[in-house]
């Protein structure tokens, strides 16, 4: 006889198992909309809320997301929470679904809004330790579903990491839209920009969101007051197009990056990037600001980081590995940060720069 309830919801999931790239295997239940294989380039995420902004957020793109926090799904789901029209990860791996929400603000459940928008997930599996598994071997492909293990061990050998692809153009825009009503005006490029950072944005300046691949002369037409570069996911050393067109706009408008932004103004400016071991992802990273020694809070998603970056001071680092979080130009107005001051999700220690990027407007 079936249950009721969360009873009847745990009766209806089929085994499964997630299976990483070096052989490691994890055992799960599928969920949200069960795949025989699903595949992707696996990293844990660290926040304790969340999950909706982060699921919703094109930086994750080629990515499996795993939740190290253990209970996911426990206030539901909102539209008002989305920072994208979709879930842009190829996957979610939990320890605890939540099958009950307890919200005022939820109008739905987690698992069904998964299922709903056609995302994998695989939950009861053993975070803690895939978590440390993921810090000492690094971020790497995965494969996870109801497929016999064998399957996902084939699968898991053949699913591609982010190195070098151009992800960026599975998430941008395919033609320009305006967004906000400031003052200003503002080109914010969309290598996979969060709603937040447009609501941000959209107080400070009229904003006319561009595709990825717009040329620097088209911006310049819009004789645009600053030109935002968005967050987005992949590889930056696979985008030598946008980093063109932002080398020819330093010195002409005033430029403001963040994260994958930041990646790009830095490499355009002749610095260097490279892969982290496992990245940065949750909304509790400690940033030093060098100026006044000011600590910050910051939320953090990225795999790749800037080295080397000449023509530019460093102004913010990180305490818990000392990546380079922040830089000035030093012969242009431009300046960047790695991490995200709009939060969506975290803390807001860092709003501050919106403010600041108002204040280069003039």
């Amino acid at each position: 006889m079936r249950g009721t309830g969360a009873e009847a919801w745990a009766e209806d999931r089929a085994a499964a198992l997630l299976v990483l790239a070096d052989g490691e295997v994890f055992e799960g239940e599928a969920a949200g909309d069960p795949r025989a294989v699903a595949t992707g380039e696996l990293v844990f995420n660290t926040a304790l809320s969340g999950y909706q902004e982060v699921i919703t957020d094109p930086s994750y793109a080629g990515q499996v997301v795993a939740f190290t926090y253990p209970h996911i799904g426990n206030y539901g789901v909102n539209d008002d929470d989305d920072e994208s029209g979709r879930a842009h990860c190829r996957g979610v791996v939990v320890r605890d679904l939540t099958p009950e929400p307890s919200n005022w603000r939820a109008s739905g459940r987690l698992d069904r809004w998964l299922a709903a928008r056609g995302l994998p997930a695989i939950t009861g599996v053993d975070t803690r330790r895939l978590t440390r598994h993921l810090r000492d071997k690094g971020a790497m492909p995965c494969a996870f579903g109801t497929a016999g293990e064998s399957v996902l061990r084939e699968a898991a050998a053949q699913a591609l990491p982010t190195d070098g692809r151009d992800l960026v153009s599975e998430v941008t825009t395919p033609v320009p839209y305006v967004r906000g009503a400031g003052p200003r005006r503002v080109v914010a490029y969309d290598f996979g920009v969060k709603e937040t950072m447009l609501r941000h944005l959209g107080r400070l300046a009229t904003v006319t969101v561009v595709p990825a691949s717009t040329p620097a002369s088209d911006v310049l037409s819009l004789e645009p007051d600053g030109v935002f570069l968005s967050n987005g996911p992949g590889d930056p050393a696979a985008l030598g197009g946008p980093t063109t067109a932002i080398a020819a706009l330093l010195g002409k408008v005033p430029i403001f990056g963040i994260c994958l932004g930041h990646q790009l103004l830095c490499a355009a400016l002749g610095g260097a990037t490279y892969k982290l071991p496992f990245g940065h992802h949750g909304t509790n990273h400690p940033v030093q600001r060098l100026s006044d020694g000011t600590v910050e809070i910051t939320s953090q998603n990225h795999n790749y980081a800037v080295s080397g970056v000449p023509d530019a001071h460093v102004t913010h680092v990180n305490l818990n590995d000392g990546v380079v979080e922040g830089i000035r130009c030093a012969s242009a107005d431009a300046f960047s940060v790695q991490y995200h001051p709009e939060a969506g999700p975290g803390p807001h220690d860092a709003a501050y720069l919106f403010a600041a990027f108002d204040e280069m407007l003039g």
